[in-house]
């Protein structure tokens, strides 16, 4: 695979934060412990780790009970072993293919750490305790036509309108079938079939499933799998939650300030916080319920702090109390949140790990590769909606001296008229008005010459048309990036198991950019 890069400022949707984070983090500094640009960021961080040896002990023996024996898990139980520690809800199939990237970015910093001497292993972490499962319930591939396809699951009827955290949902009938109608004709289809046939058997839940999957395709990356609902790790995350309990007001107060300064500084708060905002919810009966409290009371809750469950902004600095976090993989949104959970590690912590951009990717098949060569585009180019790109792929059609003389006629024309209108000012000003009228007429008529070229071009090659239509249901599906929309497994389907395990080669943690790779 050859890799190219694009940088996030040339995507579409990059948000001011994330894009200063990326490529001028002295503007974002302030928001963030560590600089993720500095080599020196990842030693510093593993310096103020103090991460006790009854919580290691604890810690492992709950991972071991979830996992099973694992060489990282070995390594984990070894005082000084660090985690960089990733995410992702528990979504249909393993959520969109960026899940994936992230575990291979966590991977493969891990492996760099432990080769320069800082024993180091990649945690997953399940998020089973979140409730919004219209999120997840749902998965998009692509058919050998390239045509996108949405697969769905049901939520139990005795679930519907109750906030559930969907790690626990039960799929009755996981849709594999219409997985298999999807993927057919691709020539590793029957390998992905067979996994996800495994991992989804009738009756499992989200979580359950979504861990399985993402065992067996990414298994030699070597991740160890976290879910936060499981009762051990609850017990271990007791202290953190009865201490943030207790320091509910200042929390509160602590956010507030985080969000003046955001906005001072011309960003915005990805998480919404105000005066009625709570960071606390409550598993109770296996719904998860947000708590409404006054800030001074939640402290009354600390005796039954197992059934606390961290919102949005807290979850992070809990899960880094339970892991010894040097690095944190994640997202542009995660990250832009993180600029306000710093003030929530430093209050309950006093650390924070160094965070850093998941990989980024786009996948090229040989196909497309090839059409962006005929047209003359790049990918980024492409991450615009069908009908410009039709119109684009038009203009390409065109043959080259009809492009040059409409384009020579359009400007003799602005320059004939300009002479006229410098002769008609000093003859009849009123006169030379009524040409610039004129003027934005025959303008508007000669491009839309120019239109009306491109579009009988198009009708000579209607191979155009499916053309743009293949670039834009790969590039930009219905106008997101390719990572954010579909799943990794049409991905593997196309190109092979192995796929996962080339990325993670290919990989390079702390490049800023987003990589396209012809696969």
């Amino acid at each position: 695979m050859q890799p190219a890069c694009i940088r996030h400022t040339d995507l579409p949707g990059t948000s001011r934060l994330f894009a200063d984070f990326s490529y001028h983090f002295d503007r974002v500094a302030k928001f963030y412990r560590h600089d993720p640009n500095s080599a020196a960021s990842l030693k510093r961080a593993v310096g103020e780790i103090d991460y006790p040896d009854e919580r290691r002990a604890a810690l492992v023996a709950a991972l071991a009970a979830q996992n099973g024996p694992s060489e990282a898990l070995q390594r984990l139980s070894e005082p000084g072993t660090v985690v960089v520690v990733t995410g992702q809800q528990v979504g249909l199939f393993t959520g969109p293919a960026y899940t994936i990237y992230k575990a291979v970015t966590a991977a493969r910093l891990a492996r760099q750490l432990t080769e320069i001497g800082t024993p180091a292993v990649p945690v997953f972490w399940l998020a089973t305790e979140d409730h919004d499962f219209p999120e997840v319930d749902h998965a998009w591939v692509f058919n050998a036509a390239g045509e996108s396809v949405q697969l769905r699951v049901e939520a139990p009827k005795e679930t519907a309108g109750r906030p559930r955290p969907v790690g626990g949902i039960a799929v009755t009938n996981p849709p594999i079938e219409n997985l298999r109608a999807a993927l057919a004709g691709m020539p590793f289809a029957d390998d992905v079939l067979a996994v996800a046939a495994e991992a989804y058997a009738p009756g499992v839940t989200m979580g359950a499933g979504f861990r399985a999957l993402m065992r067996k395709i990414a298994g030699k990356l070597g991740l160890i799998f976290l879910d936060p609902l499981d009762p051990a790790i609850r017990r271990i995350a007791a202290p953190f939650l009865a201490k943030a309990l207790q320091a509910a007001p200042e929390l509160k107060s602590d956010l507030l300030e985080r969000t003046r300064e955001l906005t001072a500084a011309g960003y915005h708060a990805q998480v919404h916080v105000d005066a009625k905002t709570s960071l606390f919810f409550s598993l109770e009966n296996g719904e998860r319920v947000t708590l409404r409290r006054k800030d001074a009371d939640y402290a009354e809750l600390a005796g039954r702090a197992e059934t606390i469950s961290p919102n949005a902004l807290l979850r992070p600095v809990m899960q880094d109390y339970l892991l010894p976090s040097v690095a944190f993989i994640g997202g542009p949104g995660e990250l832009a949140y993180l600029a306000q959970s710093h003030v929530l590690y430093e209050r309950l912590l006093g650390r924070m790990p160094v965070m850093l951009a998941r990989g980024g990717f786009t996948l090229l098949d040989s196909r497309s590769a090839r059409l962006l060569h005929r047209y003359g585009m790049t990918v980024a180019q492409a991450f615009v909606h069908q009908e410009a790109l039709q119109e684009r792929i038009a203009r390409a059609l065109v043959p080259e001296m009809v492009s040059k003389s409409v384009e020579n006629a359009k400007s003799g024309i602005a320059r004939h008229l300009d002479e006229l209108n410098a002769e008609l000012q000093a003859f009849d000003p009123t006169l030379a008005s009524a040409l610039e009228k004129s003027r934005a007429k025959v303008i508007h008529q000669i491009d839309k010459i120019a239109r009306k070229t491109a579009r009988e071009a198009m009708r000579r090659d209607q191979r155009a048309t499916s053309d743009a239509r293949h670039l834009a249901n790969l590039l930009y599906p219905h106008r997101h990036l390719q990572e954010r929309f579909y799943s990794i497994l049409p991905f593997l389907a196309q190109h092979g198991m192995d796929l996962v395990e080339r990325l993670y080669e290919a990989a390079e943690p702390g490049c800023p950019d987003h990589r396209v790779f012809t696969v």
